[in-house]
C-alpha cells in the first residue's frame, strides 16, 4: 500500500482535477447559495415558482388562483406567487440552498482528497474520515432534501384554497440512498487499506 500504484498520477492530472473541483465549488456557491440569498433579500428579482407533482389531482390546465398564489398544470404543476413576501421567498429557495450547501461540503472534501494524491498516497486516515462524511452527506441529500421540499411546499399552500389541490407526500431519493451505501462501503475499504498499510510498514 505504498505510493507506487499512484506514480502514473501526474502533477498536471492533480492540478486539473483540483481546478475542476474548485470551479465546481465556485459555481455551486454562486448559483446555489449566493444568488438565492440575493433573491430572498430583494437584491435580485425574487424566486416565485415551485415545481409540484400533482398526481392528476388537477385535471384542468386552467390556472387556479388563491390570493397571491396560483397553480397551473395537470401532473407536473407550477405553484407561482405574484408578489411573494419575505417568508414565501425564503420557503421557495430553502430546498435548493440546503442542497447546494451539502454539495459544497462534498466537493470540498473531494478536493482535499485530491490533494492527498499529490503526495502519491490515498490510503490515509483523513481520507477514510472524509469518505465517511461524504457518505453521510449524500444520505442527508436523500432524506433531508425531500423532507425540506415537502415541508416548505405545505407551508406555502397552507391556509389557501390550493392546499387541497397540491398533494403533500414525502419520498426518499432511492439513487442517493444507494450511492450513500456505496460510499460507506468505499470508506470501509479505505479504512482496511489504511490499516494494512500501517501493518505492512510496521513489519518493515
Amino acid at each position: 500500500m505504498s505510493g507506487k500504484p499512484w506514480q502514473m498520477w501526474s502533477r498536471s492530472d492533480n492540478r486539473t482535477l483540483a481546478a475542476a473541483l474548485g470551479l465546481a465549488l465556485l459555481l455551486v456557491g454562486l448559483s446555489g447559495v449566493l444568488l438565492p440569498i440575493l433573491r430572498v433579500t430583494g437584491a435580485l428579482p425574487p424566486a416565485h415558482i415551485r415545481k409540484v407533482e400533482l398526481h392528476d389531482v388537477t385535471r384542468s390546465p386552467a390556472v387556479i388562483a388563491s390570493g397571491g398564489a396560483s397553480l397551473r398544470g395537470t401532473r407536473a404543476g407550477e405553484l407561482a406567487f405574484t408578489h411573494p413576501d419575505l417568508t414565501e421567498r425564503l420557503l421557495l429557495v430553502l430546498p435548493g440552498v440546503t442542497r447546494a450547501l451539502l454539495l459544497l461540503v462534498i466537493l470540498e472534501l473531494l478536493r482535499r482528497m485530491v490533494r492527498s494524491l499529490r503526495d502519491g498516497d490515498v490510503f490515509i486516515a483523513q481520507n477514510t474520515r472524509r469518505l465517511g462524511v461524504i457518505a453521510v452527506a449524500v444520505l442527508v441529500l436523500a432524506t433531508l432534501i425531500p423532507l425540506v421540499d415537502t415541508v416548505t411546499t405545505a407551508l406555502l399552500v397552507s391556509g389557501t384554497q390550493l392546499s387541497s389541490k397540491v398533494p403533500i407526500a414525502y419520498e426518499l431519493s432511492g439513487p442517493y440512498v444507494l450511492l450513500a451505501l456505496l460510499l460507506a462501503a468505499a470508506a470501509e475499504a479505505f479504512r482496511q487499506g489504511t490499516r494494512l498499510r500501517a501493518d505492512t510498514e510496521g513489519l518493515v
